[in-house]
């Protein structure tokens, strides 16, 4: 049986706009084809039409709003009074919560939305012991809080916030509203700013909109008000998107997130004290929302891979197709449509010298994969001493045995394996930031090895110009163009790990274009599949798999769901999606809004770096961050999705993101930072 799901309009007094927020967001229900009832707790003030008949006033407003939407009253009075003395001066009852609670929930459809007014503020009495809060409380719904921008606002609406907060009502965000007309006064601009600011700084909520006076709301002629009325739903739209997206799933399940916590390990946690973990219920565009309705601006693309945002539609339509079509067939033997046709896209965009493509499971495994590649080429060869990896320290390439052993050896859990890890070579990281005048002594370390151990080296191993989850740093790429050079001197084959980095992420379809220079194996991921599904591939040149295959051999290696064709389909629709897209503009655009939105933060106590490259943005502090403190804050006080981890607060945005929800993420790190959060 579905329960109705509830959100609840309510202001801080009467007379702030609420009807007016109402009536705009079931306009905007109705423009989007959104199943919504629109429902006036209380009405007091009402009317007898010629019949006798009681009519709710706000009723006609929502009904001169959204004509076809279904509206209701269950407790109305003709005294304009408060309702409990409404109901004494009518001679009935007074209301009381469980009852009106049962009436509203009877009237609410048993699937859609269900927006409820309420009646004047928050501790308006509906007897004489119950208040509009109690009912607020019963229903157990998600609250929007509208605030009439003028001279008193900060001190109702935090009084309204603190009531909300200390009986647990879930308080979505606030809607400043300016019911009347400006009084001219020179301050009036001034006010409603600083109360817009004050409010959501010390009331640690989120403004979901801010709504001007509009005297065509109130016009008697209805092609004006219905302008005006249009105008208003404009500006509650995305109001509108995040209470529907809220009210399709139930509040959060405290046993399913208990179960989690006893029973399931994340990531890089404990088993016995586990990080804390917020349950997501949904995904749109470029947010996360969470089970409560929280809505969260997706600042880490899903672990870097949701390029185009949450549930692109093209990518969901291939799943379904795909998955009606043939969701499976064992690559062995057999080969389909959708990975023939990924494959030529990949080679389209990839480098022009790699002409082979090998589909694995995860970015871990196509590590593995190069890796082999490496070894079984030189024994082909007829070199099989070649049989270790060359790799900078700062790198990360998974957390496979072989993927591992060719980590950054401190910061990469070389301690706990150390004696069951193949024992690899390292060289200094680069330090040779991106930006910076290069420096050729920045190399002489690595070169010195090759000269020494060219011998024993099958590949040099590294992420080209970003490193990434070993440190987030950019490097410059003529060291990459000169240790190409070297590869080539010594007889060693350079492997380059895109996941991370490729299909756009640093401006470049892949970021070897930097520095104009072509791998022997490449190893792609992530955003290959536009954060849809599990799947990477290892690419390499017709002269290393014709090495291997040379005299009967064959690569040793075959995943159980190779070639995935659900996996294969939506990644050909993702690159597909990007290549039709203004990706490069949409790439720089993003990294002069970092630029200029996080520059504040260099100078700042406990920063030891910023760091800008395409689409990361990066602050390196001097020690590591609070992870669950800055978690709680970006969550609860930001509505963001940022995922820090050692000493580094950084974003990876969808390359979909807006310029508005951009910058709310460089806001939010600003502010961790400036207010200590992280410490």
């Amino acid at each position: 049986m579905n329960t109705p799901q509830i959100a609840c309009i309510v202001g801080t007094d009467t007379d702030v706009g609420k009807t007016m927020v109402m009536a705009g967001l079931l306009r905007a229900f109705a423009a989007a084809k959104v199943k919504v009832c629109g429902i006036k707790a209380v009405q007091t003030g009402c009317f007898r039409d010629e019949s006798g008949l009681l009519r709710a006033p706000d009723l006609a407003v929502y009904a001169d709003a959204a004509p076809h939407t279904p509206c209701m009253a269950p407790g109305a009075f003709e005294p304009p009074c408060s309702p409990h003395l409404a109901a004494t001066l009518s001679g009935e009852q007074p209301l009381d919560v469980a009852t009106l609670a049962s009436q509203i929930r009877s009237n609410a459809p048993a699937t859609g939305l269900t927006l409820v007014e309420g009646s004047g503020g928050l501790l308006v009495p509906l007897n004489r012991n119950e208040t509009m809060l109690d009912l607020l409380q019963a229903l157990s719904a998600q609250v929007v809080l509208v605030v009439a921008n003028r001279l008193g606002a900060i001190n109702h609406a935090l009084l309204s916030i603190e009531a909300l907060r200390s009986r647990g009502v879930p308080l979505t965000g606030v809607i400043f509203t300016q019911p009347r007309p400006p009084s001219g006064h020179a301050l009036d601009g001034r006010i409603q700013a600083d109360n817009s600011e004050a409010i959501a700084r010390l009331g640690k909520v989120r403004v979901l909109a801010e709504i001007p006076h509009d005297r065509g709301l109130t016009s008697t002629d209805k092609e004006e008000r219905d302008r005006a009325f249009d105008s208003l739903a404009a500006r509650l739209a995305e109001t509108a998107t995040l209470l529907a997206s809220a009210g399709i799933d139930p509040p959060g399940n405290t046993e399913l997130t208990d179960f989690d916590r006893r029973h399931i390990w994340h990531p890089y946690t404990s088993a016995l004290a586990p990080l804390p973990v917020w349950e997501a219920a949904r995904t749109r565009g470029n947010t996360i929302f969470l089970r409560d309705g929280t809505p969260l601006v997706d600042g880490m693309a899903s672990w870097w891979a949701a390029i185009h945002g949450y549930n692109h539609p093209k990518l969901v339509a291939a799943l379904h197709e795909q998955g009606d079509r043939m969701p499976h067939v064992m690559f062995g033997g057999l080969t389909h449509a959708p990975a023939v046709t990924l494959a030529e896209k990949l080679l389209d965009l990839a480098p022009a010298s790699l002409q082979h493509v090998f589909f694995a499971d995860s970015g871990s495994v196509a590590v593995e994969v190069a890796l082999k590649m490496a070894l079984q080429y030189f024994h082909a060869a007829g070199k099989p001493q070649k049989t270790c990896f060359l790799t900078p320290r700062g790198g990360y390439h998974g957390d496979t045995l072989g993927a591992m052993s060719v980590c950054d050896p401190v910061n990469g859990m070389h301690s706990l394996f150390r004696n069951m890890l193949p024992q690899q070579i390292f060289a200094p990281r680069p330090e040779c930031p991106f930006h910076a005048p290069y420096e050729p002594e920045s190399l002489d370390k690595l070169a010195t090895i090759l000269r020494q151990s060219a011998d024993s080296i099958a590949a040099v191993v590294l992420e080209p110009i970003v490193q990434g989850a070993g440190g987030m740093r950019f490097y410059h790429p003529e060291y990459l163009r000169q240790l190409r050079a070297l590869c080539n001197e010594h007889d060693v084959l350079l492997v380059l790990d895109e996941i991370a980095t490729g299909f756009g992420r640093t401006g470049k379809m892949f970021a070897c274009e930097w520095a104009g220079i072509e791998p022997d194996i490449l190893c792609v991921g992530k955003a290959l599949t536009g954060g849809v599904m599990t799947l990477a591939a290892t690419l390499t040149t017709t002269g290393v798999a014709h090495g291997i295959s040379g005299n009967g051999g064959v690569l040793m290696h075959g995943p159980t769901f190779m070639g995935n064709p659900l996996a294969c389909a939506v990644a050909g629709t993702s690159l597909d999606l990007l290549v039709d897209s203004p990706w490069q503009e949409r790439i720089h655009r993003m990294e002069r809004n970092m630029q200029e939105n996080l520059a504040g933060c260099r100078d700042m106590q406990g920063v030891e770096d910023l760091r800008v490259l395409g689409g990361i943005g990066v602050v390196a502090m001097q020690r590591p961050v609070n992870v669950p403190r800055l978690q709680e804050f970006f969550v609860r006080q930001c509505g963001v999705w940022i995922r820090p981890f050692a000493r580094l607060i950084y974003i990876m945005p969808p390359y979909t993101i807006t310029g508005e929800e951009l910058q709310r993420l460089t806001h939010s790190m600003t502010r961790a930072i400036q207010e200590r959060i992280w410490e």
